[in-house]
């Protein structure tokens, strides 16, 4: 049985800096993420880990390579087939949460839902339940300004979850917070996948982040080693 969520082959991808030089990122990576683990890529800054999780998650295209998920060959896919397959497939949480501001905690997650064809009504109520059990209860009528780093975080990562992903990508997700609200992030992963079974791709140089890691990938000047 294939256990594999996602399967990236040979991912190249370049940029050109200010001087018109062709600056090669990503060298050829290609690896396998596994179907409900914690997978964590490290490695220094540069090393192309966002530009990679940013290509797996469909947000950037590469320049040549391929990836699956779940055998959807992605790049496949048209612009509004690729934003359709992210919004119902993939969830994603960044080092800086990018909640609207002008919405409260719980408008902000129930807005992937409604977007995917789901009444007003039921979505509010999802993404209440989402709050309740990321233990944010309390704190669902408060606008982004009014919660602590700590907590965007945690309503970020139950955006992510609202549509029930079968991935979610995390990119640094506790580069902004402090040693405490980091511990409590990390542990949060892990229940979400106990609780859900969502299987979680990581990128960090946080080391406890790292202990978390079911399987950790080293990236090195646009390799995995």
């Amino acid at each position: 049985m294939n256990n594999l969520i996602l399967e990236a082959k040979n991912i190249r991808k370049s940029f050109f800096n200010e001087e018109e030089e062709r600056l090669n990122i990503l060298k050829g990576v290609s690896l396998n993420i596994e179907k409900g683990k914690i997978s964590v890529i490290v490695g220094a800054s540069g090393a192309g880990k966002s530009t990679l999780l940013h290509i797996l998650g469909g947000l950037d295209y590469p320049d040549s390579g391929e990836v699956y998920i779940n055998s959807t060959n992605i790049f496949k896919l048209n612009d509004e087939k690729l934003s359709k397959f992210r919004n119902e497939k993939i969830g994603f949480v960044f080092q800086f949460h990018h909640l609207l501001p002008e919405f409260t905690a719980l408008e902000n997650v129930a807005i992937p839902i409604m977007i995917s064809g789901i009444q007003k009504k039921k979505a509010l109520h999802k993404a209440e339940e989402l709050l309740n059990t990321i233990g944010l209860k309390e704190r669902t009528n408060h606008k982004p300004s009014a919660l602590s780093g700590g907590e965007a975080q945690r309503v970020a990562v139950a955006r992510a979850l609202a549509n029930n992903p079968e991935i979610i990508f995390a990119d640094e997700p506790t580069g902004n917070l402090d040693s405490q609200n980091s511990e409590l992030m990390h542990q949060l992963f892990i229940d979400l996948k106990n609780k859900f079974g969502v299987t979680l791709l990581i990128v960090s140089h946080n080391p406890e982040l790292i202990k978390i890691g079911e399987k950790v990938f080293e990236m090195k000047d646009g390799n995995i080693l």
